[in-house]
This record gives C-alpha cells, sequence and structure tokens, in this order.
C-alpha cells in the first residue's frame, strides 16, 4: 500500500478537525477542500466565507467544511477564548493584549485547538514558520520532560522509509535536547510504521575521534537511552556505520543499531538540513515535513514555498499525529 494510502487508511472515518488559518490562499483553500470531500478529516477555514467560495470556485461549500471569520466570531465565544488564552499566558499578556493577539490567525487558530474545538493546525503556506511555531509554544506549548520542539521529515524512495530530525528547528541543540529529539524521532516513526533504530550521527564512530562536539554526541545517546531504556539507540554513529551493515560490523560490532538504522539523528540543525537535501536532490528521495515534534497537540509548518499536494499531505499527518 503507498504511504499515504496508509495513512489515509488509519485516520478516514475518525471525524478529526484540522483548522487552516490562512483562508485567503488558494492552495489552503482547495486542499481543504479536497480532504473534506474525500472524508479523510473534517476542514476549518479562517477566513471571508465569500472570498473562500469564489476561490474554490464553488457556489456551496462541502458539509464538511466550515468557516470561520474572525472578525464575525460571536462576542461571548470570543471572550471565552480571550479569557483562556491569558489564563493559559499565566499573566504575560492582558486582556487588552490577549484580544488584540487572538485577532492574529494564528493565534486565533491555536486557541482553537488548545480548547479542544479543533484537532490540530496547518499553516506557513503564507506566514513565515516564527509565525506558527511562536503561537503554537506559548499556547498548546511541549509535552512533558520535551524542553522544546523539533522539525522531522520522513525520506521516502519507492519502498524505503526513514527519518531525518532536527532538520528544521534546533539550531545546536546541547546534550539534552539532542536527545529529547531522538525520543521524540521515535514517536514520529511509529506513526509512518518505522520500527525505529535511532542512530545519533556524528564524524566519528564509538571514540575514533576526539572533539567537543563528538563528546555533545556520546552524552546526548547516554541520556536518551536513559530517557527510553526499551528502545534501540546508539551513538556516536558516522552515516556509514550507521547505514551500511558491513561498515557497522566492521566500526560498531557490538551496536544494535550500526548498519540497520533507520532513525537519524544529526547533531545540529546545519548537517540535519545538508542532509535532508542531499538526499532529496542527489538521492531522489522525496521529504516530507517538516513534521513538528514535541507539542501537546499538533501544529504543522509549511514551507511558503509548498504546493496544493504538499498542503494536503502535511494535513494528513497532523490529523494523524492527533490520533495519539
Amino acid at each position: 500500500m503507498d504511504l499515504f494510502e496508509n495513512l489515509i487508511s488509519k485516520i478516514k472515518g475518525e471525524g478529526k478537525k484540522i483548522v487552516f488559518p490562512e483562508g485567503n490562499d488558494e492552495r489552503i483553500v482547495n486542499a481543504a477542500i479536497r480532504l473534506a470531500d474525500e472524508g479523510i478529516i473534517n476542514s476549518v477555514i479562517l477566513g471571508n466565507e465569500v472570498q473562500i467560495k469564489k476561490i474554490a470556485k464553488l457556489d456551496i461549500l462541502p458539509n464538511d467544511v466550515s468557516v470561520i471569520d474572525i472578525t464575525k466570531y460571536p462576542k461571548e465565544e470570543f471572550e471565552k477564548m480571550v479569557n483562556s488564552f491569558v489564563e493559559r499566558r499565566n499573566g504575560k499578556n492582558t486582556v487588552d493584549q490577549a484580544r488584540k493577539m487572538l485577532q492574529d490567525v494564528n493565534y486565533f487558530g491555536t486557541m482553537l485547538v488548545y480548547m479542544g474545538i479543533a484537532d490540530g493546525l496547518v499553516s506557513g503556506a503564507v506566514h513565515p514558520t516564527g509565525d506558527t511555531v511562536r503561537p503554537a509554544l506559548q499556547i498548546i506549548k511541549t509535552r512533558p520532560k520535551t524542553t522544546r520542539t523539533s522539525g522531522a521529515f520522513i525520506m521516502t524512495r519507492g519502498d524505503e522509509r526513514y527519518l531525518f530530525a532536527d532538520c528544521a528547528i534546533n539550531i545546536n541543540p546541547n546534550e539534552q535536547e539532542l536527545a529529547e529529539i531522538a525520543v521524540e524521532s521515535i514517536r514520529t516513526a511509529r506513526l509512518f510504521d518505522i520500527d525505529p533504530k535511532v542512530a545519533m550521527l556524528s564524524f566519528s564512530t564509538k571514540g575514533s575521534a576526539k572533539s567537543d562536539e563528538v563528546t555533545k554526541v556520546s552524552e546526548a545517546t547516554k541520556i536518551a537511552k536513559a530517557l527510553a531504556p526499551k528502545e534501540q539507540i546508539d551513538g556516536e554513529l558516522q552515516f556509514d556505520a550507521a547505514f551500511i551493515e558491513s561498515v557497522g560490523l566492521k566500526k560498531a560490532p557490538s551496536s544494535n543499531v550500526a548498519g540497520k538504522a533507520n532513525v537519524f539523528v544529526f547533531p545540529e540543525l546545519q548537517s540535519g538540513n545538508i542532509g535532508y537535501k542531499i538526499a532529496q536532490r542527489l538521492g531522489g528521495f522525496e521529504a516530507i515535513g517538516p513534521i513538528l515534534q514535541g507539542l501537546n497537540q499538533p501544529v504543522s509548518d509549511l514551507s511558503r514555498g509548498a504546493n496544493e499536494d504538499d498542503v494536503y499531505k502535511v494535513a494528513i499527518i497532523t490529523a494523524l499525529q492527533a490520533t495519539l
């Protein structure tokens, strides 16, 4: 079964509700309507209904598409949202500040998720990453024992399927943060039916080189194993030792991951971003993501260069995350 056919089979009929704050964008509107038409999710589009119908070239929207115009949102419901936001922010914002902030579609949409009105959010086709991630961190926040969110990519080519992280968010994570990224990547991998074998990547394998960078990965591996003692995690490993069985046997013969890894945790963002793009452009892999990890409820950040099909796929992943 095709990857996305498999993912759709897991969420179809679940009635998951995904909010799309960017209802003035053709890619968003058409993907949201397609998802609802196919019975995959219930789409909530933020924007002007007349404009949305015009973009979609429809006189009537499908039953599983609802439109919320923030400017016409019932005052009583809006005040409930304001009060909930102020409470969640624990006094960091006043009521007047909250009213102003919630006029922003990403803050409003994130509050719909936090309040249980929607199950997840997909944004970023128009807005930069910070505009999507900031409200999520302030309102939804990270899961217990996770200090920050991270961004993973599922890399697919034919029957091959791997996970790369962090390739999108954290510039230079420390040992604890790197370990948390590894553990969160295990959760994400299982969503895609990957039996996770996690390699903590470095330019060294098991002490073959000495440097602060190598020590960071080695220490992160120890922390990750303590956080998830039943999981298969090992490091530090060079990519060839992690991926090629013969090299793994030679360089790390006692490892239960070397030569078999399918989840690759990069030591910092620079190498992660370069690595997934090399696999994509030279290796012919499809890169699906970034998938935001570590949040209490799912929020997904699109690339501003995303097309309609990208929006469609990311929304499916977001709905799948909401089943956890």
